[in-house]
């Protein structure tokens, strides 16, 4: 075991289609001691991807399709917020007692100590290794053109009234009107 390699960083930036100007969900973690803590730096982006676009960033099927069909009426929104709402910018689990990462314990007074260690390493690392969301230059990752031209644009194409196949959600995921997000 080496004592140096005691902790994990875990990052994200760019993986689905259907945001505004194709932008992004910058997060940053770290997992140390059975805690898992995150940083999410646009907290008024959905995580998840936009409501209006489907939520591209998760694949129909029939979950996603109960999930939103619950919050649609008016049953129970607790599991479409846990999947698809906005997040708050500070997050943390204790993943040895909530594997499932249910309980966020970022405000919770009785882990301050402990949200400020991890965040205190994790900055520290991630400016060591010239993070550009730690020296204030994060909008670069939002300014790298999108790899694949089908998708550019997804979210103003989309919403102008394109009709743009995205064959990995249902029809019934869109949204005809963004969710509020307690």
């Amino acid at each position: 075991s080496n004592p140096d390699r005691d902790h994990v960083l875990i990052g994200k930036e760019r993986h689905d289609i259907g945001r505004p100007d194709d932008n992004g969900y910058p997060v940053r973690g770290i997992v140390k001691n059975g805690m898992l803590y995150l940083k999410n730096f646009e907290t008024g982006r959905w995580p998840s991807g936009h409501p209006l676009t489907g939520y591209l960033n998760c694949d129909g099927g029939a979950t996603k399709t109960e999930i939103l069909t619950m919050r649609r009426d008016g049953k129970d929104a607790s599991f479409w917020q846990l999947c698809f709402g906005l997040r708050p910018a500070e997050e943390m689990y204790n993943v040895d007692l909530d594997p499932e990462c249910l309980r966020n314990l970022a405000n919770d007074p009785a882990y301050e100590e402990t949200k400020a260690a991890l965040n205190k390493l994790m900055l520290e690392e991630l400016r060591g290794q010239n993070d550009p969301r730690m020296l204030g230059k994060g909008a670069v990752f939002d300014d790298y053109p999108y790899a694949s031209k089908a998708g550019k644009g997804f979210y103003e194409r989309f919403t102008a009234g394109e009709e743009i196949k995205a064959g990995w959600v249902n029809k019934t995921d869109f949204e005809k009107t963004i969710p509020e997000s307690p």
